[in-house]
């Protein structure tokens, strides 16, 4: 007897090996260790209770995902990666639909389906909405280890029994496009509306300036079942791919971060929207009420075009922006720029906004309307700095950078009144080289204009600067400004020391006239000064914008 089961034995183990021999498992071509689904107690505590984000009888949209939707078992980019599914619900109305991300990092559709799901479920109800959004994982061995591969293809006959070598647990593990199946099924049999997605891309070319596609697998399964099953499909891979096409290398290369898959907040913020788009664009009829309840439109800063007239976009801090009403207020430069350049043949647009750093200015959405807007011939004048240097990397108002230019960043834990969060925070330099990155895209010309000086005068004793001299800062901003200068091309006005020059000659008695309140801010004589100061530097670059001069 004991012979007749040891035969038996053996012959399952052989099976058992035909079998995994025939499904040869999916190559793990991501090479990235992410091991958060075995702290599923940890991501239940993290993970919303499926439903439980309703209001009323309001329906609700279910994310079911890896780490590129909720990277991490926390999804709180305290590594510095985000997945996309954390800045989804900006584009739906909260107040017909809500958004739940049950992502969860190291998922594949296999261990997904057979552990997440469940719980998933209880908390659909008819009328909701689910995307399924999986493959990543969907590789490695199929019975150690993460034990999460599926079987590549749609086959609905394929399957594999295996026993997890490390618990001793069995399970049928079938095809990607079976799970997909599966997903589309069961979501339908709760009276909700399922919506199948490609994977986002990962950071590579596979040809110059050609980003990767999964059109041959993961894309093309999604697909196919779509189309057997009639369910909504959104080419996740493709959308995102175009637009990280239109991108420098180097743009495309920081909407990742720490390697080629998961991404910084900067690509999680691409891959919603490309989504977004996507449903939009989507024409299958289950999609149509979902697109109702959306809110896709992009902010800008509302300029009014005239035909034939480019317009110049201005960017900055209160220096450049300020109250600009009192005569005897406070005035940014912005607000003068009408009195040194033609209106009749350029339209102007002061997007400056007082307090703000680079990063700040980035962070709160003001940057992405101007970009929103820009149109090539356009001109952009970019100008930080005041805001930028301190000791409020991750508290206060949160808005200074890392000093320097190196192409650097650091996750912060920030903490303000308002909020704790991660934030990856990036040098004075990297952010002004975003910004000019960006003008460029779009077709437009980005000037580096450098910061106004301050009212501060050199005594010969406790201030470094030349007696009777007024504050210079060409050995920190300054020669940052000139290091972005050198790595990037950019046009350069250097206001800060066209305008020192004029004050030096002036003096300290009378430069007071050109301040209001404190060493930093202007009164209107002053921006009209600094106003000139920009015109005459764009006089001695030959500057293009110096033919909509006055």
């Amino acid at each position: 007897m004991r012979k007749v089961l040891y035969t038996l034995f053996l012959l399952c183990l052989t099976i058992s090996a035909r079998s995994q021999e025939r499904f040869r498992p999916m190559e793990d071509v991501n090479k990235v260790v992410d091991l958060t689904l075995d702290s599923l107690e940890k991501a239940a505590t993290a993970r919303p209770l499926a439903g439980s984000s309703r209001k009323g009888t309001n329906p609700v949209l279910f994310l079911v995902g890896n780490s590129t939707m909720r990277t991490g078992t926390l999804g709180n980019g305290d590594n510095g990666q985000w997945g996309w599914g954390y800045y989804a619900h900006e584009y739906f109305d909260e107040n017909q639909i809500t958004v739940e991300n049950q992502a969860l990092g190291g998922t594949s559709s296999r261990t997904f389906y057979t552990r997440l799901w469940p719980d998933v479920k209880k908390g659909i109800r008819p009328g909701d909405y689910v995307i399924i959004e999986l493959g990543h994982n969907d590789n490695g061995p199929f019975d150690s280890g993460r034990a999460r591969a599926s079987i590549r293809g749609i086959s609905a006959s394929d399957s594999l029994n295996v026993t997890i070598k490390e618990t001793g647990i069995k399970e049928t593990v079938y095809s990607y496009g079976e799970y997909m199946r599966r997903f589309v099924r069961e979501t339908r049999a709760l009276g909700a509306h399922p919506i199948l997605m490609s994977l986002t891309p990962r950071n590579a070319y596979d040809s110059p300036g050609h980003v990767g596609r999964v059109d041959k697998s993961f894309g093309l399964w999604a697909r196919q079942i779509a189309e057997e099953l009639d369910c909504p499909f959104v080419d996740l891979n493709e959308i995102s791919a175009l637009k990280y096409e239109q991108m420098s290398e180097w743009k495309f290369n920081y909407h990742f971060y720490l390697d080629h898959i998961h991404t910084s907040a900067f690509g999680a913020q691409l891959n919603a929207r490309s989504a977004a788009d996507g449903l939009m664009a989507c024409e299958h009829p289950e999609a149509a009420p979902l697109k109702q309840m959306m809110k896709t439109d992009l902010p800008t800063t509302g300029v009014k075009r005239e035909a034939g007239k480019p317009v110049l976009f201005i960017t900055g801090d209160s220096t450049v922006k300020n109250t600009d009403r009192d005569e005897d207020g406070m005035w940014g430069w912005g607000s003068q720029a009408a009195e040194v350049f033609d209106t009749n043949r350029i339209t102007i647009v002061n997007a400056a906004q007082a307090g703000r750093s680079c990063r700040s200015y980035i962070r709160e959405g003001r940057w992405d309307k101007v970009f929103n807007d820009l149109r090539p011939g356009d001109f952009v004048l970019i100008q930080f700095g005041h805001n930028d240097a301190g000791n409020e990397l991750a508290h206060g108002k949160a808005r200074n950078d890392i000093m320097g230019t190196a192409d650097s960043s650091h996750v912060y834990r920030v903490r303000t009144e308002n909020e704790v969060r991660n934030e990856v925070v990036y040098t004075f330099g990297w952010y002004l080289r975003k910004m000019i990155d960006d003008v460029r895209e779009k077709g437009a010309t980005p000037i580096l204009v450098s910061l106004t000086p301050r009212n501060e005068w050199g005594d010969g004793e406790r201030n470094k600067w030349e007696l009777n001299k007024i504050e210079r800062r060409n050995d920190s901003f300054g020669r940052w400004y000139r290091d972005v200068v050198d790595t990037t091309g950019v046009e350069f006005v250097d206001l800060h020391n066209i305008t020192a020059d004029v004050l030096d000659q002036i003096g300290p008695d009378k430069a007071k006239y050109f301040y209001k309140n404190d060493h930093t801010h202007t009164s209107r004589m002053g921006a009209l000064l600094n106003a000139i100061s920009i015109s005459e530097g764009l006089k001695q670059n030959e500057s293009k914008l110096a033919n909509y001069l006055k």
